[in-house]
């Protein structure tokens, strides 16, 4: 995910991790009886959005249903 670039007060950008895609891959017992076609590119797309929502919180406010105006 984002990291800190030293002599900075913003993060930087980067695509999700391998292995923490691989990490939320793993599903949960209720998401297993739910059932996934396809937990890792789940996984990747969850990690995309959530780091695009840190990027630009204010651009992507208007299409959070969880952040209040």
């Amino acid at each position: 995910m984002g990291g800190w670039r030293a002599g900075t007060a913003r993060c930087v950008s980067q695509a999700p991790d391998e292995s923490d895609i691989e990490s939320r891959a793993e599903l949960l017992p209720e998401e297993q009886e739910a059932g996934s076609d396809d937990p890792h590119a789940q996984a990747e797309q969850i990690l995309d959005e959530s780091q695009e929502r840190t990027d630009d919180p204010e651009g992507t406010r208007a299409d959070s249903t969880q952040t209040p105006d």
